[in-house]
């Protein structure tokens, strides 16, 4: 926590402006987005695109909806993966009228959501938003439909108001986030640009300016078939991969020492975990393959490249050592979403700008700064050359669980940050 003291003066402007946000119709809003089961690569997806597309027409918003070239972007040299397949995918931008001179500022959130999982494990439909209290549960809620509602609210706050602003605010709703950034690198290849960028990704209402990446990688490990009662003529592809996944957890120990600073506080900033482990095809066999996926973390300023060749070599040294894998070694590809790492250039000033907007518009409480040990869509917009922080209400530990939730009034804190931030750094006539 840092010991700054920032100003928590308001200006009569962006005092209306935050009186003029909405707490029930803000409310209102999250239900609807919950309802509406966007998860990554379905129809639903594309379904609230144009649902929000709606909503930021009525806002007055000069809003860009179009269909994206799916066979261009997947064959750009830069595309940052994919993993759900799709038919379709749909860019969407808003933004107010060019004001002349100022800055254009992003607010910047994915539609998408994961699966639910194991629909036991829900109490009802995932997709039916409970609430209890102050708290609304379902899939989305956190991640990050609360986020996209921040946006919303708070340029209809601004927009209630008649404040005429000196430059742009753009709202980009993007696809494909949890699979790998589709959506941002499709909305960024169109042309959509700004000068400073925040995500509300479910950040507990402190400020991420730094993400670590996050690779989908896919080991192969070859073995000899044979019958299960002459196991001895065989190799059993999962013997094969045992040491393997020893070395692996060997590399994560290695690679998570002398971490960033802002990355202190987590156990394992930089993860390397097996998820998916696939061996054989008949319970009497000798299994001769077995393909491991999983996920590796990339440390804070690490060329993705760099951090492929770190797992490469460990697997291939293991191969080395090994009697049966020397000569039928594992092969390593890397399918799926390629996450590299990103961060806000150090001394910008989006960081104090919302630090103080925050405390302005919350009793002066002041918003802690961390990294995060997971990939977002920060690192291309950075990639972009456009300074970007995340800051959102939710908290990530539920993101992706059968108990993700998001309060209310921490809806309503992040949204009056954005409000002042939007002001602040767009600018007034």
């Amino acid at each position: 926590m840092t010991a700054d003291v920032f100003s928590v003066e308001l200006s009569s402007q962006e005092a209306a402006a935050l009186a003029a946000i909405d707490e029930a119709a803000l409310a209102r809003t999250l239900l609807e987005l919950i309802a509406i089961p966007s998860v990554s690569g379905s129809p639903a997806e594309s379904e609230i695109q144009h649902h929000l597309a709606r909503r930021l027409d009525r806002l007055g918003l000069d809003v860009d909806l179009w269909s994206m070239d799916l066979p261009t972007l997947l064959a750009h040299q830069d595309f940052p993966g994919s993993e759900a397949p799709r038919q379709e995918a749909w860019g969407l931008v808003g933004a107010t009228e060019d004001g002349g001179d100022g800055p254009t500022l992003i607010l910047q959130g994915h539609v998408d959501v994961v699966p639910p999982g194991d629909l036991e494990r829900w109490g009802g439909d995932p997709f039916v938003p409970r609430v209890v209290g102050d708290t609304v549960h379902g899939r989305g809620a956190c991640d990050m439909k609360a986020g996209l509602v921040a946006h919303l609210a708070a340029l209809e706050a601004i927009r209630a108001t008649g404040a005429r602003l000196r430059g742009r605010v753009a709202v980009h709703f993007v696809v494909g986030e949890e699979d790998g950034g589709l959506g941002a690198f499709g909305t960024l290849q169109r042309g959509h640009r700004g000068d400073a960028c925040v995500i509300t990704e479910p950040t507990s209402s402190t400020l991420i300016t730094a993400n670590a990446g996050a690779l989908t990688f896919r080991i192969t490990v070859p073995g000899l078939a044979a019958h299960a009662s002459s196991r001895d003529a065989g190799v059993s592809a999962i013997d094969a991969y045992v040491p393997i996944h020893r070395a692996l957890a060997e590399l994560e120990a290695e690679r998570n020492t002398d971490t960033d600073p802002l990355m202190a506080e987590y156990a394992i900033p930089y993860a390397l975990s097996v998820g998916t482990v696939h061996a054989g095809d008949w319970s009497s066999s000798v299994p001769d393959l077995l393909v491991a996926e999983g996920r590796f973390g990339v440390r804070i300023d690490e060329n993705p490249a760099t951090a492929r060749a770190a797992l490469e070599h460990c697997v291939a040294r293991t191969c080395a050592a090994d009697p049966w894998l020397r000569d039928h070694p594992a092969t390593v590809t890397w399918p799926g979403g390629q996450f590299a790492s990103g961060r806000l250039p150090a001394g910008h000033p989006l960081r104090r700008v919302v630090r103080e907007a925050h405390a302005a518009a919350n009793h002066g409480a002041v918003a802690a700064e961390r990294g995060a040990p997971y990939g977002s869509d920060l690192r291309l917009y950075a990639a972009a050359g456009i300074p970007t922080l995340q800051f959102g209400p939710g908290d990530i530990g539920v993101a992706h669980s059968s108990q993700e939730q998001v309060s209310v009034p921490e809806i309503v804190e992040v949204t009056r940050a954005l409000v002042l931030t939007v002001l602040r750094t767009v600018g007034t006539k």
